[in-house]
């Protein structure tokens, strides 16, 4: 086995996911990413905690939702699905910590399986979705071939991507965005402004008062459910303007492309994407919280050097700025009190590397994806 493979499970068990011994841990391991499956349970083992696993497969996954169309005369809604799935919510409910590892055979197994299915699943399995973020979760991949090809990307040189992103000094960099969550902490309005060929595709603000930003260090000890990671994360509300988010994406195993969102009184009002537009309607009509932003997010981490097609990396990477609609994270609001509520979470990305600013309450806290603590910050 490569030592990195070893090396990703302990920074998954050890600093992300913290677990002790006794935890009750469940392991979800996608096909092809087996080898990390193993090297994370022989880690799990050695630390004395209790291991459930299941089999993520995409594939299954679709089976699953062509079987439910096949069996239906009409489209298929929520009714269509347990709306109280015991079984599943009962695993999470029951466990300490969940790690989702992810590396399937095909990044794109349900991109067949209609928008109208999607939505209702994702809608009845809500209750099953709040079980598991009531854990200590975690998601990470492990590098197959399919996520290479889909980076566009050798396959040792997609490994030496991947583990360049997880395998960092995060306790540095954790200090370091700790400096963010401070501005955006005490701030009350942000404001982007993007520019395209001489003129602004996008000048947004929103309002982040009274909220509590995530210093997203891949750790659960910093609210923090992703590895990699390396953002700082708040959830805005009150937005007004427009935003282009020119870093491609997939949606529902659909590629989405150049996505252009209008928003009046905090919420999406008009929309357009030069590819992918069907997916993302799909998206924003999900629930009228889809239509709401649930998060900003600040990437930092400069281990990451280039789209590659897979949220949990691109919206990590120094340079880049995203929005997601749908779903607030309880972790930056006040106590007591609700943020944006949906069945989604849909992140969408802005490269702010060139003819960029974003300002907190008027101040410019980084210019052309450099902070103003950095060598090189023009103010």
């Amino acid at each position: 086995m490569d030592e990195r493979v070893r090396e990703h499970a302990e920074v998954l068990v050890d600093w992300s996911a913290r677990v002790e011994a006794g935890d009750d841990v469940v392991v979800s391991v996608a096909e092809d990413a087996h080898e990390l499956g193993v090297a994370v349970a022989r880690a799990l083992g050695e630390r004395g905690a209790n291991v459930t696993t299941l089999y993520g497969s995409s594939e299954v996954s679709r089976g699953y939702l062509k079987g439910v169309e096949a069996g239906t005369d009409d489209a298929v809604d929520a009714d269509d699905f347990d709306s109280d799935p015991a079984v599943d919510r009962a695993i999470f409910e029951a466990a300490d910590g969940y790690l989702r590892i992810g590396g399937g055979r095909n990044t794109t197994a349900t991109a067949d399986v209609d928008g109208d299915t999607r939505r209702a699943y994702a809608t009845a399995r809500k209750g099953v979705r709040e079980a598991r973020m009531d854990t200590n979760w975690v998601s990470t991949v492990h590098p197959t071939r399919s996520l290479a090809q889909q980076a566009g990307m050798a396959y040792e040189e997609y490994q030496e991507f991947v583990y360049d992103a997880v395998l960092r000094d995060w306790e540095s960099l954790a200090e370091e965005m700790a400096q963010m969550k401070e501005i955006l902490d005490d701030g009350e309005e942000v404001r982007i402004v993007t520019e395209r060929d001489g003129a602004p595709d996008t000048d947004v603000q929103m309002s982040i008062a009274g909220r509590t930003a995530v210093n997203s260090a891949a750790s659960v000890a910093y609210d923090s459910h992703n590895l990699p990671s390396g953002e700082v994360f708040t959830a805005p509300h009150d937005t007004a303007g427009e935003v282009f988010f020119d870093v491609p994406m997939t949606i529902d195993a659909t590629r989405v492309r150049n996505v252009h969102l209008v928003f009046e009184d905090g919420e999406v009002v008009d929309f357009a994407a030069e590819a992918g537009e069907d997916a993302l309607a799909n998206v924003l009509n999900t629930d009228p919280g889809a239509r709401r932003l649930g998060e900003l997010g600040v990437g930092m981490n400069r281990g990451i050097d280039r789209f590659t097609d897979s949220i949990l990396f691109d919206e990590k990477m120094g340079d880049t700025v995203h929005l997601a609609v749908g779903r607030a994270y309880d972790a930056c609001l006040p106590d007591g009190e609700s943020g944006n509520e949906s069945a989604v979470h849909v992140d969408m990305i802005s490269d702010v590397s060139a003819d960029s600013r974003m300002e907190v309450d008027g101040e410019v806290v980084q210019r052309n994806g450099t902070f103003r603590w950095e060598d090189g910050f023009e103010r």
